[in-house]
């Protein structure tokens, strides 16, 4: 059997057909089995509050110990003064890190490097 962890790269084409519960499920789903997920477009702030709460209630003393989840954005992509005064402003896209607690630690975080330390269960 290979030993190691397993990575998972999601696509946002592939989050952009999922709805925010379909998201929060897969991620959680997949980091309860140990794997690390990166997505490539982050997720809208609700989605990431979801992702939290949901977290909390699976945590158990001898079982899931929750997620570490980082994010960095990637260029703005703002049109202006008039787009950001009428709330027409895009979201710049991100890439979100997410794993176990304790199997993902991330070591440093500037604007264009995430580090991360990952060890196998």
């Amino acid at each position: 059997m290979i030993q190691g962890v397993q990575l998972d790269l999601i696509s946002e084409e592939r989050l952009s057909r999922m709805t925010s519960m379909e998201k929060i499920r897969l991620i959680l789903d997949e980091v309860m089995e140990g794997n690390i997920v990166v997505l490539e477009r982050g997720l809208a702030p609700e989605e990431s509050s979801k992702l939290i709460e949901m977290t909390m209630m699976e945590i158990t003393p001898d079982g899931f110990s929750g997620i570490e989840m980082e994010t960095y954005p990637g260029k703005n992509t703002s049109g202006g003064l008039f787009s950001r005064i009428f709330g027409k402003q895009q979201a710049p896209a991100k890439l979100t890190v997410i794993g176990p607690a304790n199997q993902l630690k991330m070591l440093r975080k500037e604007k264009d490097l995430l580090s991360a330390w990952i060890s196998s269960r």
